[in-house]
């Protein structure tokens, strides 16, 4: 029938810089949350600012401004900023892209069922639908722009500055290929039926295939999707496998995909408003009881459990703090009220004032699992599960940071290797201080088990009774023969090992380091880890270089 011919006819709507926008509406002014001083908005929110999201080092997305600047996607950041010196830059953060985006997509879903999310900016409709409810394509594509236009206009200008494009073609990827065709003056372009193949047939090979596929391509004089598309279908495929013969298809328009309708996430997310504005961090905690009650039972009768949630705070200026927590095992609701409390608090005391009221507290659950993988033993706890509750018991009482747990990080020296994260939170990441990094100077395993927190003062002695040294080339001026630690009595040296030297800051006489680091076994049969440090500013002065102890092995 005629209906079946047209099911592949699909209606794409693109936001332009849906990136950019979402970081601009999620951008913080300040770390704490509230504007500066002088009332100053942030640089990233204004829009006729020129601003970069960089993601490893590279221009993931950019505004109109930074375009016209000369900023293009995949420049690496430092050549961006010599283009554009007042170019702003942001992290590009997926989660939040995809978080940002759920607005627009209940939005859309208010005015037309079926909505298939390709990407966060980038939605498809079965364009059937649409088409026989508001009488034909023109007409469908107008009505879904003026609707969502509408419905962006009342929740905070969220379609951003560019607005909103359709394409209308044969197939989700012709379709996309024909909303990013369009201009501001020409938000909608339709592709007559059966015409796709003939729209796509100037684009070039590279927005199809990966770029060792489209080098080849250009090498053998294939650089256009109709050049790619006249070739054989069983050649493409015998040279490139089932991947080639897809972008084959599809650079034909012959886009066998159906658009798939995503299923809607079941929103657990608890929301409190405060009319008045609650100014003080315990009077919040406590107006949000009842709804972390709430937030948990809803998970619980979806057999969840809440591993990471994220907290959003707005104050009465139009601030938001949004910040992510983890938990060891599974958050409860006393869990969820102490983290809204350590954020509000931050580094004050309970009860104290904040700068700004708080009108409203989002709590959305980032990370869930099933209740049958945290379940407990027929038997009973176990001693993990006492000392866990304890943890916790402590961490409420004493805040965030009152409970830290021990991480290994990279460093040269011990100290400097042990990290204390707060009890629940994840380890810091791996760079720049990556356990699994080079480090010029480190010791090799296995250390030393005890590992001193200040120094001890060491005296190093060779076999006439003078201190041992070493010069800057790292050669000793005699064996040491003797050593005694702090106060105590000298013992002898059955053996000892080095020296490892590590230099720090040479390129700084003002806080530059140079050690040498020594491995020392007393006549006690006790291995100790020494050190001898060169300081440049201490010789300068007169003072003596100093020994002293950083570890012992146990």
């Amino acid at each position: 029938m005629q209906g079946s011919e047209k099911l592949g006819r699909t209606i794409v709507l693109w936001l332009p810089d849906w990136p950019v926008t979402a970081a601009r509406q999620l951008s913080e002014p300040d770390e704490a949350g509230e504007p500066d001083e002088a009332g100053e908005p942030d640089e990233a929110t204004d829009p006729a600012a020129p601003l970069a999201l960089i993601e490893h080092g590279l221009v993931f997305a950019c505004s109109a401004a930074a375009r016209s600047a000369g900023v293009q996607r995949g420049l690496k950041l430092r050549e961006a900023q010599s283009r554009c010196p007042d170019l702003l830059t942001l992290p590009y953060d997926p989660a939040q892209d995809a978080r940002a985006f759920e607005s627009v997509l209940a939005a859309l879903e208010q005015l037309v069922p079926g909505v298939q999310l390709m990407r966060p900016g980038t939605v498809a409709i079965r364009a059937r639908g649409p088409v026989r409810f508001y009488g034909g394509e023109e007409q469908a594509a107008a009505a879904l722009l003026d609707g969502l236009t509408v419905q962006g206009a009342t929740t905070e200008g969220l379609l951003g500055e560019p607005g909103v494009r359709a394409g209308i073609a044969d197939g989700p990827f012709a379709a996309e290929q024909a909303a990013r065709a369009t201009t501001a003056e020409r938000p909608v372009r339709i592709i007559a039926d059966g015409a796709s193949a003939a729209f796509l047939a100037p684009f070039p090979i590279g927005i199809l295939v990966d770029a060792r596929m489209g080098t080849l391509l250009r090498r053998l004089g294939v650089s256009t999707l109709g050049e790619f598309a006249a070739l054989p279908a069983v050649d493409v495929h015998r040279r490139f496998g089932a991947i080639g013969a897809e972008a084959h298809a599809l650079a034909g328009a012959a886009d066998g995909r159906v658009v798939v309708a995503r299923t809607v996430p079941k929103d657990f997310d608890a929301v409190i408003e405060f009319e008045p504005p609650l100014d003080i961090v315990e009077q919040v905690a406590f107006g949000i009881r009842a709804a972390a009650d709430e937030f948990v039972d809803a998970l619980t009768r979806s057999r969840l459990v809440c591993t990471a949630i994220r907290v959003q705070l707005v104050t009465e200026r139009g601030a938001v703090s949004e910040r992510s927590w983890l938990h060891p095992r599974w958050f409860t609701a006393a869990d969820v009220v102490d983290r809204v409390r350590w954020q509000l608090q931050g580094g004050a005391s309970i009860g104290s004032g904040l700068r700004s009221g708080v009108t409203r507290v989002r709590i959305t659950p980032e990370r869930t699992d099933s209740t049958g993988n945290h379940e407990q033993g027929l038997w009973g706890t176990g001693p993990d599960e006492r000392i866990h509750h304890g943890l916790t018991r402590v961490q409420s009482m004493l805040g965030h940071e009152g409970v830290g747990t021990a991480v290994i990080a990279g460093g040269r020296m011990l100290a400097e290797r042990a990290v204390f994260v707060p009890w629940g939170d994840a380890p810091p990441p791996a760079a720049p201080g990556s356990a699994g990094a080079p480090w010029p100077g480190s010791l090799p395993q296995l250390a030393p088990a005890t590992v001193f927190g200040g120094r001890r003062s060491v005296t190093v002695l060779d076999e006439h009774g003078d201190g041992v040294d070493v010069d800057a080339r790292g050669m000793l001026s005699g064996a040491p023969a003797s050593l005694g630690i702090g106060d105590a009595t000298p013992r002898g040296v059955r053996a000892w090992a080095g020296p490892w030297p590590v230099v720090e800051r040479w390129w700084d006489a003002a806080s530059a380091r140079r050690l040498y680091r020594f491995q020392v076994v007393d006549a006690a049969g006790m291995a100790w880890l020494l050190a001898y440090e060169i300081n440049d500013a201490a010789i300068d002065s007169g003072t003596d270089a100093l020994w002293w102890a950083e570890a012992r092995y146990d």
